[in-house]
């Protein structure tokens, strides 16, 4: 469980506190609205309601205390600017800020923000690659060059054993989990066989899973 400071709560915001809330995390919020902080308060360990670009009310908080401070900010960007230089001045351990362009995510980055999110961004990417894309059923971004797919095992696989695929030498990719019939099966082994009920959590960049799975 972690200790988590949300500034801003209009929609990403809330569902951001709301799923931070629902994995067990103690959420405290900010936002200048009273109606947003009141809407927002199942989520919430506790709340405040002032304006974050007030340095006097975000060191009130000891935001030093926070393992994440996440700001949410959607129209206001020069707030967003000043809330996060003065979270990372106050001794914020780790800001995450919200962008909505490529400026916002640079000036963001150069004044405290350890992490950028670019919702609209990263959610056409995904969407770019998991519906431009033939058999993957979902994926994960690790890194800029990795990530991890889900993708139904190949029909010329059925029957073989995972060892002897071995697509690890063949593509430099690497099956981490398998999910048979919706849920995740015991841990994968060279002489686990594979089946049509299946499907691969496989870890690799995008271009050697693509070719490999013919996405």
């Amino acid at each position: 469980m972690k200790s988590i400071l949300v500034v801003g709560l209009g929609r990403f915001g809330t569902h951001l506190a709301a799923q931070l809330n629902r994995r067990g995390h103690q959420v405290m919020g900010i936002d200048k609205n009273e109606d947003r902080v009141n809407e927002t308060m199942r989520y919430l360990t506790d709340a405040q309601i002032g304006d974050s670009t007030n340095e006097d009310l975000l060191a009130a908080l000891e935001v030093s205390s926070f393992d994440v401070c996440f700001v949410t900010i959607g129209k206001n960007f020069q707030s967003s600017l000043e809330t996060t230089s003065m979270l990372k001045e106050l001794g914020a351990p780790f800001v995450v800020s919200r962008a909505s362009c490529d400026a916002q995510e640079k000036f963001l980055l150069r004044n405290g923000a350890d992490e950028v999110l670019y919702p609209e961004k990263q959610l056409a990417k995904w969407s770019a690659i998991k519906y431009g894309s033939k058999n993957l059923l979902d994926y994960i971004v690790v890194d800029e060059d990795t990530a991890i797919f889900e993708v139904a095992v190949p029909l010329l696989w059925i029957g073989h054993s995972v060892g002897k695929i071995d697509v690890r030498k063949k593509h430099s990719i690497n099956i981490i989990a398998i999910k048979q019939n919706g849920k995740l099966s015991g841990p994968v082994m060279p002489d686990t066989v594979l089946s049509k009920d299946m499907t691969l959590l496989v870890m690799g960049d995008y271009k050697s899973v693509s070719k490999c799975f013919h996405l």
